[in-house]
């Protein structure tokens, strides 16, 4: 295991190397929180597709896979359905809007005074999907050094932590690359072609394992269709892809960089899935679906491929975990401690920022460590972020970019009751329970027009200062956006 544990090593270094050069160059707001709106098509893509592919739809994956075959793909091949959405119908707009969260963007559309609520509710969200991500270091920990569950957690939340505070989205960036590099190579490049020959290849697959295994739709009609509705919507509307695409460099850019990540995600999904099957035929009675990843690892890859693949699974966590990390961070310090203050930073502070910016960063991230070591359930914990983000926010966001009636009140409304329903349901039905995310989105679609409708439209020139934003003819703002009384 020495030259397994060697790779590693080499890589986790690699990351902290990277968070150090990055602190050289986040020299202002705009630069520490979305790289200074810089990259181009390269970059973009291979982060877009790091952040979005995290443990979940690694070690996940696989163990959907090994439990249902092909139709196990359809939790990750939704994800990337979702990001394709995002960016040929949505992300062009959204990089022309020069904002840096999700609650600004709601003030831009309807004057203000959403931010606070809709923080909160982006900020829950974001801290549980870090929260996943860390716990599952103590999974990869194991395998690797047979090593404590809080340690491990503590182990790889502080790397991530330390990067990410040192130089914010452009360590985020660079190590983010790095880990699509990685996970390419050895989920797609390695572990893939070599499940499959251990396991005899398909024609011995379909032999061994009965043929729901190779049905495309043996998962379910109904999950399927819930995955579409937390995931595929989610990828539209969450604080962390956002800001992602606020990276961009320009809207072409975030279109056509948006569709080659989706595209791969869609790729990435089909091949965990191929790899749990193969993992099926080769341990028929592993206790979880969940340690399929590992066990085919561990006992199958030779050694040095070993060392990559598992550095591969790593990855997958680290870029999820930072990229979840700093929106929880940006959204906690902009959307809602900034705004509480009454803070509206004039224009030239941008540089001062980074300081507060880089604490948030730092505050957030012992939080969710403590919150990590303190959760056992993943899957829980997913799913509670998840719904809250499409019960509370879907609406109220697809809404102010697609009806022009919409109302801050509706929008408003839509935000409390939609999240009122998803915690009652979950709370009354179970948090792994469809109806949630089912009646919240329902709820909250309902409050959103009715109320809409109740109330006096959008002032006319919220609505066309917003026109103008989204054609790119604005200016960026240095802070906040200036409510419509103002």
């Amino acid at each position: 295991m020495a030259v397994d544990y060697t790779v590693i090593v080499v890589y986790l270094a690699g990351m902290l190397a990277m968070g150090w050069w990055g602190m050289r160059r986040a020299k202002s707001k705009s630069e520490f929180l979305v790289a200074g709106r810089r990259l181009g098509p390269t970059m973009y893509s291979g982060t877009m597709a790091a952040i979005v592919l995290g443990g979940a739809s690694t070690i996940g994956g696989v163990g959907l896979g090994y439990q249902y075959g092909l139709s196990g793909a359809w939790m990750v091949f939704t994800i990337g359905l979702g990001l394709l959405a995002l960016s040929v119908f949505f992300s062009a707009r959204i990089a022309r809007l020069k904002v840096y969260t999700v609650s600004e963007m709601l003030d831009l559309r309807y004057g203000g005074r959403a931010g606070v609520i809709s923080g909160v509710v982006m900020w829950a969200y974001t801290l549980m999907l870090a929260v996943t991500s860390t716990i599952a270091y103590a999974t990869i920990f194991d395998v690797l050094f047979d090593m404590n569950r809080t340690v491990a957690i503590v182990l790889g939340g502080s790397i991530v932590v330390a990067y990410s505070t040192l130089g914010g989205m452009w360590s985020i960036t660079l190590t983010d690359m790095v880990q699509f590099v990685v996970k390419t190579v050895g989920v797609l490049l390695l572990l893939l072609p070599i499940a499959v020959v251990k396991a005899g290849g398909f024609s011995e697959m379909k032999a061994k394992l009965p043929t729901e295994y190779f049905d495309p739709l043996g998962i379910g009609g109904e999950t399927i269709f819930t995955y579409v509705l937390i995931y595929t919507f989610g990828m539209l509307i969450g604080q962390d892809i956002w800001q992602r695409v606020f990276t961009a460099r320009s809207d072409r850019t975030a279109k056509w960089g948006g569709t080659v990540a989706g595209t791969y995600c869609l790729v990435y999904a089909l091949a965990g899935a191929v790899i749990g099957t193969a993992a099926k035929v080769l341990y028929p009675k592993l206790g979880s679906a969940d340690a399929a990843f590992a066990t085919i690892v561990k006992d199958e890859l030779p050694v040095g491929v070993r060392g990559l693949v598992l550095a591969a699974a790593l990855a997958a966590v680290m870029s999820t975990s930072s990229g979840a990390l700093i929106a929880c961070a940006t959204v906690a310090n902009n959307d809602i401690w900034s705004r509480l203050r009454g803070v509206v930073r004039p224009d030239g502070e941008e540089h001062d920022e980074v300081k507060g910016n880089r604490a948030f960063i730092l505050l957030m991230g012992l939080a969710v460590i403590g919150t990590a070591i303190a959760l056992n359930n993943v899957v829980e914990a997913l799913t509670v972020a998840y719904n809250l983000l499409v019960g509370g926010l879907l609406v109220p966001i697809l809404g102010g970019l697609l009806w022009r009636r919409g109302t801050v009140q509706g929008a408003l409304a839509a935000v409390v009751v939609g999240g009122v329903a998803v915690i009652t349901l979950m709370a009354t039905h179970g948090i792994l329970a469809n109806e949630p995310v089912y009646y919240g989105l329902l709820s909250s679609l309902a409050a959103y027009v009715a109320v809409s409708l109740m109330t006096r439209p959008t002032d006319a020139a919220v609505l066309a200062a917003w026109r103008e934003r989204l054609a790119g003819r604005a200016p960026e703002l240095a802070s906040e956006p200036v409510p419509a009384h103002q």
